[in-house]
């Protein structure tokens, strides 16, 4: 069992726990998820199956859109509705600054990744050494955040909002940030993610709707093909004599293709076909051969 599901993560798992959950489910041993979500957040998560676990680094460097609720005047120390309370602040701005400073928040930036978080500092997890008391300096990542729009304003303290933004972006980060900016703190009482490039929660699956389709033997309409969730890449055809070359990894002369190579730039990685199949991931290399970089059959 071979490609990628779309699944609609309920609040309260962990990412992990999806892939365990699955893992038992299809008795496949290979499964992965490509981008974190955290635990009490909702939304896609993308899971590839069996030779599928081989690509998740490309299909989780797509941007990601999400949708939140931001309470300000209060600050925990996981920045969401999970952690202890730190401080309050009963001096909540007006609409106009919130506003305000949302706008400030777009475009490239610096952020620095919470303490309750995956990310690793000298080979721990950044939330083990929280839960031991520890605060180290993390150091700031860059990242872009494309649209961060507010939606509706609960007056006086709750702002629902959705944020555009390259992957890495955490948006509890950007929920305490916009509270330093506006001096009264602020945390994130819900997370949704509503995409990650080309997959949305419309066409997002339940774990429930999941187990049905298996009992129904009904996963071809659950699986996503492995070439399908890499249709942002071009594709190049071979000719059918050199199908074993390519299956085992060999280099092969552009005399090979029986498809037009114009507008495809050198090392660009490509969908490669051979006798109707998708084989995997290659590229023109500097000596004007086709290369490949992953063998998915």
């Amino acid at each position: 069992m071979n490609g990628i599901i779309n699944v609609l993560k309920p609040p309260g798992m962990t990412s992990s726990d999806v892939v365990v959950y699955l893992r038992r489910l299809l008795r496949v041993k290979k499964v992965g998820h490509a981008g974190t979500l955290d635990p009490g957040a909702a939304g896609v998560l993308l899971i590839c199956l069996g030779k599928a676990t081989k690509i998740a680094d490309y299909i989780m460097e797509d941007n990601k859109t999400y949708r939140g609720e931001l309470v300000l005047g209060i600050e925990t120390d996981t920045l969401d509705g999970d952690g202890r309370i730190l401080n309050k602040n009963p001096k909540i701005p007006d609409y106009y600054k919130v506003a305000e400073a949302f706008q400030k928040y777009k475009g490239e930036l610096l952020q620095t990744p919470p303490m309750y978080s995956a990310r690793k500092y000298k080979g721990k997890r950044l939330y083990e050494l929280a839960r031991q008391g520890q605060k180290v300096e993390v150091a700031p990542r860059a990242i872009e955040i494309f649209e961060n729009k507010i939606l509706n304003y609960y007056p006086p303290d709750r702002v629902l909002f959705e944020v555009t933004c390259t992957k890495g972006t955490y948006i509890r980060s950007l929920a305490r940030d916009i509270g330093e900016t506006l001096c009264c703190g602020a945390y994130l009482s819900f997370l949704v993610r509503l995409s990650s490039g080309a997959f949305t929660a419309e066409s997002s699956f339940t774990l429930q709707e999941i187990k049905a389709a298996l009992q129904e033997g009904n996963m071809d309409k659950v699986i996503i093909p492995m070439d399908s969730a890499l249709s942002k890449m071009k594709a190049i055809t071979l000719k059918a004599h050199v199908f074993s070359k390519v299956t085992n990894g060999n280099i092969i002369r552009m005399d090979a293709l029986t498809s037009n190579v114009e507008g495809i730039g050198q090392e660009e990685l490509l969908r490669i076909y051979c006798r109707d199949q998708f084989l995997g991931l290659g590229y023109i290399n500097s000596s004007n051969k086709i290369q490949m970089r992953k063998v998915l059959i």
